[in-house]
C-alpha cells in the first residue's frame, strides 16, 4: 500500500463507515467496537481508618474480580488477559494480583500483569486491554486498578535518587511532593483558596446527595472483610458497601477554618485535596461482535485515549493538556461531552484545568469526586468508568470523558460512549 493510500485508509477509519464524523461516528455501532460489558468497584474507604484498613490490596482485587464474574455472567475461561494498575504495591503487585485472579475463579489460562503509571494506572490498564482487543492479541480482557494506601502509603513509596538524577533539574523535580508543587502551582496560577474551598465543598455536597439517593449502589460491589476495632482490638467481620469518606455539612466556610498543610500562608489543606483511601475497580472489555456472541450486555464503548507529558512541577495541569488530545482523536468537541470525570487530586489543579478548558461546572463530577470520597491511586482511573457509565445511563446521556493528572508531570484522558 502506498503512503497516499495509507493516509486515505486512516482518514476513512477516522471518520467511520459512510463518511460520518464527530458524534454521529462515535455513537454508531459496529462489530469491531471495543465495548464495556461490566464496570464496577468496591466502596472507597478511609486510609488507616475505614472499612478496608485491614484488607490487603490483592484481597480487594479478588473481591472485585468475583463481582465481575457474578454480575456479567462471563465464563472466566473466556477472559484471556487481566491488566491491573497499582502504584504502591511492592514488586508492582505482580505476584499477588495473579494469585487474586486465581482465587476469584479465573483459570490458569487467564494471564495477569501489573502496571504503574501513577495516578492514571487504572485507566492505563483499561486502555492496554482495549488496545490488545483491538489488535486481535486477545478477545476478552479486564482492565482494573487497586490500592491499599492503609498498608503501603508513606515516605517509603519514593526511593532515593542517584547523583545522576539529582544533578538534572527537571529529573530532580520528579520527586517533589505533590502537595508542595500543587501549593506552588496554585500561587503561580492565581487559584485562590476561596475558589478551591468552594469547589471542594461542592464535591462533598454532590457526593452526599448522590449517596443518600443511592446513586452509587449500582456501581459498588459489597465486600465482606475482617476489620479490627482500633479501640477494643476486637476483630470483626463487616460488610463494606458504601464510601465512608463522604461527610455531610461541608461548606466553603467550614473548609475555610482548616489550617494549610504545606505552607503557613498556603491554600491547600486536608479538606480541599483528595483523600487517602483504599479500593479496587474493574472493567470487562471485548469487541461488540464478541459480546453479542457471548450474550454479554453492553453498557458502554471505549472510543479513544491520550497520554501526555508536562513539566514535573506542573503535574496538576495534565488534564488540561490531555483532554483536548483525546477529543481530537475522537473527532468531537468539548461541547459534545455530557459528563467529565476529572480526578480531584487537588481542588487547585482541578479548578485551574476546568477554567482553562472552559468547561461548565455542571458537567464536572456530578456525583462528587476524590475530594469527597477518595483517591486510591491505582484504582481511580478504573473507578471513574463505573461512575461515569452509570451516571450517563441514569441521566439518559451519551458521551463522557475521564481524565486525571499524573505524578512526575503527565496527564491522561479517555472518551467513552454509554449504551
Amino acid at each position: 500500500m502506498s503512503s497516499a493510500q495509507q493516509r486515505l485508509s486512516q482518514v476513512a477509519s477516522h471518520f467511520g463507515p459512510g463518511g460520518k464524523k464527530g458524534v454521529a461516528a462515535i455513537t454508531e455501532k459496529h462489530p469491531d467496537d471495543i465495548v464495556v460489558t461490566c464496570a464496577l468497584r468496591t466502596a472507597l474507604t478511609k486510609g488507616g481508618k475505614g472499612g478496608f484498613k485491614d484488607t490487603a490490596a490483592a484481597d480487594l482485587l479478588a473481591g472485585v474480580f468475583k463481582g465481575v464474574i457474578d454480575r456479567s455472567g462471563i465464563d472466566p475461561s473466556q477472559v484471556n488477559d487481566i491488566a491491573v494498575g497499582s502504584v504502591l504495591a511492592p514488586g508492582g503487585g505482580a505476584t499477588e494480583f495473579r494469585a487474586a485472579a486465581l482465587v476469584a475463579g479465573f483459570p490458569e489460562s487467564t494471564a495477569v500483569k501489573s502496571l504503574n503509571r501513577q495516578c492514571s494506572s487504572g485507566l492505563q490498564a483499561i486502555v492496554d486491554i482495549a488496545n490488545a482487543v483491538k489488535s486481535g492479541m486477545i478477545d476478552v480482557g479486564i482492565g482494573a486498578g487497586v490500592e491499599s494506601m492503609s498498608s503501603q502509603y508513606g515516605p517509603g513509596a519514593v526511593t532515593e535518587f542517584s547523583e545522576l538524577l539529582e544533578a538534572h533539574p527537571e529529573s530532580a523535580n520528579c520527586k517533589v511532593p505533590m502537595g508542595v508543587l500543587s501549593e506552588q502551582m496554585a500561587k503561580d496560577r492565581n487559584v485562590t483558596r476561596a475558589a478551591q474551598d468552594s469547589f471542594a465543598a461542592a464535591s462533598y455536597q454532590k457526593a452526599v446527595k448522590a449517596q443518600k439517593a443511592g446513586l452509587f449502589n449500582e456501581e459498588i460491589i459489597p465486600l465482606e472483610v475482617k476489620w479490627t476495632d482500633p479501640k477494643s482490638g476486637e476483630e470483626k467481620t463487616i460488610t463494606v458497601k458504601a464510601d465512608d469518606g463522604i461527610r455531610d455539612g461541608i461548606t466553603p466556610e467550614s473548609l475555610g477554618k482548616i489550617r494549610p498543610a504545606f505552607a503557613k500562608d498556603g491554600s491547600i489543606h486536608a479538606g480541599n485535596a483528595s483523600q487517602i483511601s483504599d479500593g479496587a475497580a474493574a472493567v470487562l472489555l471485548m469487541k461488540r461482535s464478541t459480546a453479542e456472541r457471548l450474550g454479554q450486555k453492553i453498557i458502554g464503548k471505549y472510543v479513544a485515549a491520550s497520554v501526555v507529558g508536562v513539566k514535573p512541577l506542573l503535574m496538576g495541569i495534565g488534564p488540561w493538556k490531555a483532554i483536548p488530545v483525546a477529543l481530537e482523536k475522537a473527532d468531537i468537541t468539548k461541547d459534545d461531552v455530557d459528563i467529565y470525570e476529572i480526578n480531584e487530586a487537588f481542588a487547585s489543579q482541578c479548578v485551574w484545568c476546568i477554567n482553562e478548558l472552559g468547561l461548565p461546572q455542571e458537567k464536572i463530577n456530578p456525583k462528587g469526586g476524590a475530594i469527597a470520597f477518595g483517591h486510591p491511586l491505582g484504582c481511580t482511573g478504573s473507578r471513574q468508568i463505573s461512575t461515569l457509565l452509570t451516571e450517563l445511563k441514569r441521566t439518559n446521556k451519551k458521551i463522557g470523558v475521564s481524565s486525571m493528572c499524573v505524578g512526575t508531570g503527565m496527564g491522561m484522558a479517555a472518551v467513552w460512549v454509554a449504551e
